[in-house]
Formats: C-alpha cells, structure tokens, sequence
C-alpha cells in the first residue's frame, strides 16, 4: 500500500530512509540529557541516519512510588526544544492529559501517547488540537487493527499527521511478546508504523517494584522489525544503563549505538 510521508520537524517519516527516535528513558537531569542528545546526534550524524531525539519529562507510570519521575512537563519542554534549537533536530516526549498536551504544544515537534493512554479520547483531542504531529504507542492490550479506532478519533479532532508505534503485546505474568505480524498489519491498514525495539524487551513490575526486561535482545527486534517492514526504530540509549533512574534494564548502552544503526541500516538497504 503506497503511505503518505510524514514530515515531521526536518524529518520524513516514509521517506529513503527509516526514522530512528533515540534518547534516554528520562530527563534524569538538564547536565544528563544535553550530554546524551549532543552524543546522539553526533552518532547519528556520522552514520547518516535520520533522528527524532526522545526522553521523558515525567514517567507516570512508574512501578513504585518511591522512583525517579522526573522534571516536570514545562521544565522538561522547555529543555527539549532548547536541544533541538542547537542540534537542529526534531523532539519528542510523552505527555499524559490535555493540559500537558497543551505545554509541550508549545515546544515539541512530536508528542507521543504513552501505550496505557492510546485509547483516552481527551488525551488524542488535546494532542490533535495543538497542530503538532502525534505518535500514539500502541497499548500492549490491543490487537493490531484496533489502532483504526484511535486514527479515527484523531482524524475527527482535525489530526492528519500521526503514527503507531509498536512496543509489544502482553504475554502472560511480566512479559511482554512482539509481534511482527503486527507491523504488517498496521502499514496495510493505512498508517505509518514505528517499532520500539526497547520497551518491547520489558518485563513489566519483573523486579518486583520495578520493572527489568531483557536488554540484549532489544537490538535483536530492531533488526526483525526493519526486516518485516517498518517507518523507523525506537530505542532508549543511555550511556551509563546500570545507573539509570528509570528502565535501565531495557536501555542500549551508548557505546554500541553506532554498530547497530549500521547494522539496521544495512538491513533497510536489503530489503527495500
């Protein structure tokens, strides 16, 4: 099926080349994630490889109460656009009600949906109504072609200019599976799909009040995924993923960054 490209701050989504959303977990501080995004974009500079640069401003929907969440949502924009200002890239971060919507529509090119919030209309018509492109991770409840209800409500809300992203269905007890049928389905329905290859690895509550998963195999997805057909990869980088305040299990050590984009690249190149 012939997909409209997306445009997305510099970037095209469906264009030659997969889109690649990388950053950290969250915005552990404002020093931290200048660091990781200038790092980053280094990498994917000299890989040639589009980036979206990703981190959260609040993960609220941590295991325990007692973890790290974050800088808040006006801090935390206000952080992002000033890194995609210096890095010339575009940004994302995940917002979680209308008013937070609202904020970040005054900062971020990309305004993502977190996958427990997909289905929650006054979060997509907050989202809709700030004119910015919107990615919506599709909840690990859901079923493929369920995504046709929540691209229906965009659609009403005047919002033309949206993904999926595919991060793993549940499984049973702490787990999660990914699917590669489901990237299929998704593109065949009409819309622009992107695999997070990070959080597909998750064990959800795994560790008891926080969550692990299986770190190593992220890479191992991103290639799958590239191979069956996708827009692009997500994938949570840190430079030091032991020490991280959120996810640290799932995240890609900065170091083997470069690696694997040439690895997905060449896959991209065979297979297109």
């Amino acid at each position: 099926m012939k997909l409209k490209p997306l445009k997305i701050g510099s970037v095209v989504l469906g264009g030659t080349r997969p889109v690649f959303i990388l950053g950290p977990c969250v915005i552990e501080s404002e020093k931290f994630v200048w660091r990781m995004a200038r790092r980053i974009a280094a990498i994917c500079r000299a890989e040639a490889v589009p980036l979206i640069f990703k981190a959260s401003y609040d993960k609220a929907n941590r295991t325990s109460v007692r973890s790290y969440r974050g800088v808040g949502a006006r801090a935390g924009c206000e952080i992002l656009a000033a890194i995609g200002r210096e890095l010339g890239v575009p940004v994302t971060t995940d917002v979680h009600s209308p008013a937070e919507a609202e904020v970040a529509g005054e900062f971020i090119d990309l305004l993502q949906i977190p996958a427990f919030l997909c289905r929650q209309t006054d979060l997509l018509e907050g989202a809709a109504r700030t004119g910015r492109a919107v990615n919506v991770k599709k909840g690990q409840f859901l079923a493929p072609l369920d995504v046709r209800n929540i691209a229906q409500k965009l659609s009403a809300f005047g919002c033309w200019n949206f993904m999926f992203t595919e991060r793993g269905t549940t499984f049973g007890y702490n787990n999660l599976v990914a699917d590669m049928r489901s990237l299929y389905w998704i593109r065949e329905a009409g819309y622009r799909v992107i695999f997070d290859a990070t959080h597909s690895v998750q064990r959800p509550g795994g560790a008891g009040d926080s969550t692990s998963g299986d770190g190593e195999l992220a890479p191992v997805l991103a290639r799958a995924a590239l191979a069956a057909g996708c827009d692009g990869i997500f994938m949570e980088v840190h430079d030091r993923p032991e020490r991280a305040l959120s996810d640290g299990a799932n995240q890609l050590p900065l170091k083997q960054l470069p690696k694997h984009l040439r690895m997905l690249k060449a896959i991209h190149a065979a297979v297109s």
